[in-house]
């Protein structure tokens, strides 16, 4: 139910920029809600067939062959074995960072990449446990909900931020200036009426990215805790992972190829400065980041018995 209420918020939430942006920039007037649902509604459908291809290309990963990455695929055979779902396809992202993410719109079309440097860093059962983590996202269908919603809230940030540009260059939209005027040249409550109108619009598209974070932040946090418990149930060894979350967040090396849009796809948050943060105890990062402290991952695996 609170998946639900999420998406439903995401949604909506992407609708109120393409139609902020069509009454006040593009003069659509009352057709802005059509045209804002409409968008939304191809833009949906659009990510969800095509959402591991978007990821994929986004950071520029090749497949994984048994020949080249043997470890890695012997891993995966075992825990798909394990776990009871198809084989997923499997990537390895040229990267000197340790990070690890799944995407796709169903366990089927199922997709995992992991970056070189996790190969090289991690061993064998601590490379299982991530593999696992990653495998019970799969699973649990984590991976089409953090995809869609990540690209969706990450091209509606983008949009909103250029448009705000836009908007403070130019003194206001066409139908934002036009309410102006209409206000102008009324009184009362249609004058106060037409004024919230532009008000609340304006304000609306400045803090579309804050919203869009915590959007992200309330679909990413929980799922993290439950593919962590999951992928410790895969492989009986909670402890692997464990110690796997511990290696990978006190790297300094930055994902090269990091996009706002797919952070919290990742296993652990992809920007290093924001694991310096969390590690510094700072309440700022760990209220925007869109992953659980690591500190209490660690301890919850721990916990399990």
């Amino acid at each position: 139910m609170k998946t639900t209420l999420i998406v439903t918020l995401i949604f909506l939430f992407f609708s109120g920029i393409i139609y902020a942006i069509s009454f006040f920039l593009l003069d659509f007037g009352y057709l802005s809600a059509v045209f804002a649902i409409v968008i939304s509604f191809i833009g949906s459908f659009a990510v969800y067939w095509n959402s591991d291809k978007i990821v994929l290309r986004l950071h520029n990963a090749r497949p994984a062959t048994p020949a080249q990455d043997a470890k890695l695929t012997n891993i995966l055979e075992g825990l798909c074995i394990a776990a009871g779902v198809p084989k997923p396809r499997l990537y390895v992202m040229e990267d000197r960072a340790l990070n690890a993410f799944a995407t796709g719109r169903s366990p089927k079309k199922g997709v995992i990449c992991v970056t070189t440097g996790l190969l090289d860093k991690l061993d064998y059962y601590q490379l299982e446990g991530v593999v696992a983590h990653e495998l019970a996202h799969i699973k649990n269908y984590d991976i089409l909900l953090q995809t869609v919603a990540g690209i969706m809230i990450g091209s509606a940030i983008i949009v909103a931020r250029t448009a705000s540009r836009v908007m403070w260059r130019s003194g206001g939209g066409r139908s934002a200036q036009r309410v102006s005027q209409s206000a102008s040249s009324n009184s009362g409550g249609s004058a106060l009426a037409s004024l919230l109108i532009v008000v609340v619009g304006a304000i609306f598209m400045i803090i579309a990215p804050i919203m869009g974070q915590f959007l992200k932040m309330l679909l990413s946090r929980n799922r993290e805790y439950l593919a962590d418990a999951k992928g410790a149930e895969f492989t009986r060894n909670p402890e692997a992972l464990a110690s796997a979350l511990e290696v990978i967040s006190g790297s300094t090396i930055p994902l090269q190829k990091m996009s706002n849009a797919t952070e919290s796809m990742y296993i652990i948050t992809p920007c290093a400065e924001m694991r310096a943060e969390m590690r510094s105890k700072k309440k700022s990062a760990s209220l925007f980041s869109t992953h659980p402290p690591v500190e209490k991952r660690v301890e919850a695996l721990r916990n399990l018995r």
